[in-house]
């Protein structure tokens, strides 16, 4: 009964965490005139900065894919990996960033295809 609890627990904490950052996602699109495009660079730009202070790591361990999923999570991948493949000089800094995102850039990428490819993509009329 004991692991059970502990995996609602996890279940609770992605929620939460997750739920939080779009919380604040939605009000920054409700309260400002920011476009999509810059909330999106903001949110992944201090994925990387919280990512090089330390601070996103404790949250990945504390939330896992609550913390991991949105886009935030993917700016922390990026500097995660440019911070290990530095280690091996600056081409590996570039090289690791690239190879950390390289699984969700391909499942994206193959996933989109997919789905263009059984419904019908069209644009939205204004």
């Amino acid at each position: 009964m004991d692991k059970y609890v502990e995996i609602l627990l996890s279940f609770v904490k992605a929620f939460a965490v997750g739920g939080a950052i779009c919380t604040l996602a939605q009000v920054i699109i409700n309260f400002t005139k920011l476009t999509a495009g810059k909330i999106l660079v903001f949110f992944m730009l201090s994925g990387v900065v919280l990512g090089a202070l330390g601070i996103y790591g404790k949250l990945v361990d504390f939330a896992g894919a609550g913390a991991t999923v949105p886009i935030s999570g993917f700016g922390y991948l990026l500097a995660r990996g440019a911070m290990l493949g530095a280690k091996k000089g600056l081409f590996g800094a570039i090289t690791g960033a690239l190879s950390a995102a390289s699984a969700g850039i391909t499942a994206a990428i193959v996933f989109g295809f997919l789905f263009a490819v059984i419904f019908k993509p069209k644009s939205k009329k204004n």
